[in-house]
């Protein structure tokens, strides 16, 4: 702490090495720490990724604070986080000798939402592999990412807790987790699903059932074929 009850500027440099020997630390007793690592200079590069930082910025809610966390993910501050079903927990390095214990509770999808989520991947998505890629239309981004009616959360639906003393209402260890979770669905976008608390094999399954009844209208009645369980996983891209 500095003059005037002020923190003292911290280099970025030294906030790095600050939260590198903390990882260090922590992974000896716990080998399963999963930090975000950030390669580049793009939080996120795919599109899931991208769509879930882009909906946190644009809420007027968020605007103001969620900045905050851009530099402390970056800079390696997470030095933990986990993803469950509607929920994220992390460790934030921050000024302090010790990280911060974030906790994020995401609401699950409305069933209506969900209802027109499953019906537009039934009758317009070619494969799962094009939905987890984000490689659609561009007309479905609004369907996924609308502010009212898409999948992603709205700031009512985003509960959050930190440990630190700071008593704003979104601080920067929540917003780097906020960050830390895009970073996290451009390796894996599945894990968007179970924030939201959606059965990605209840979509799987339906997705592949439409493409088997259409298959099965347009197939030679007089046609017997057998297809193994794997090429049915190829012919579906999934």
């Amino acid at each position: 702490m500095g003059y005037y009850g002020f923190f003292e500027y911290v280099p970025v440099a030294e906030k790095r090495e600050k939260a590198k020997k903390t990882l260090e630390k922590l992974r000896s007793t716990n080998p399963d720490i999963s930090p975000v690592i950030i390669e580049g200079k793009s939080i996120a590069s795919k599109w899931w990724g991208k769509a879930w930082n882009k909906n946190l910025e644009s809420y007027a809610d968020f605007s103001n604070r969620i900045g905050r966390g851009r530099s402390y993910v970056r800079n390696g501050a997470v030095l933990d986080l986990k993803l469950k079903e509607g929920e994220a927990e992390a460790l934030v390095q921050g000024s302090g000798s010790k990280p911060y214990k974030v906790v994020i509770n995401i609401d699950k999808l409305d069933k209506l939402k969900w209802q027109k989520m499953t019906e537009l991947c039934n009758h317009k998505i070619d494969t799962m592999e094009t939905l987890l890629k984000g490689k659609f239309p561009k007309e479905f981004e609004e369907a996924f990412s609308g502010s009212k009616n898409g999948m992603f959360p709205s700031p009512k639906e985003i509960h959050f807790s930190c440990s630190c003393p700071d008593s704003a209402i979104m601080c920067k260890h929540v917003a780097a987790v906020l960050y830390g979770i895009g970073a996290r669905l451009d390796a894996d976008p599945v894990l968007f699903f179970k924030l939201r608390n959606i059965d990605f094999e209840e979509l799987l399954k339906k997705s592949m059932e439409e493409k088997m009844q259409n298959m099965l209208k347009n197939a030679d009645n007089k046609s017997k074929r057998i297809i193994d369980d794997e090429d049915v996983f190829d012919l579906f891209g999934v």
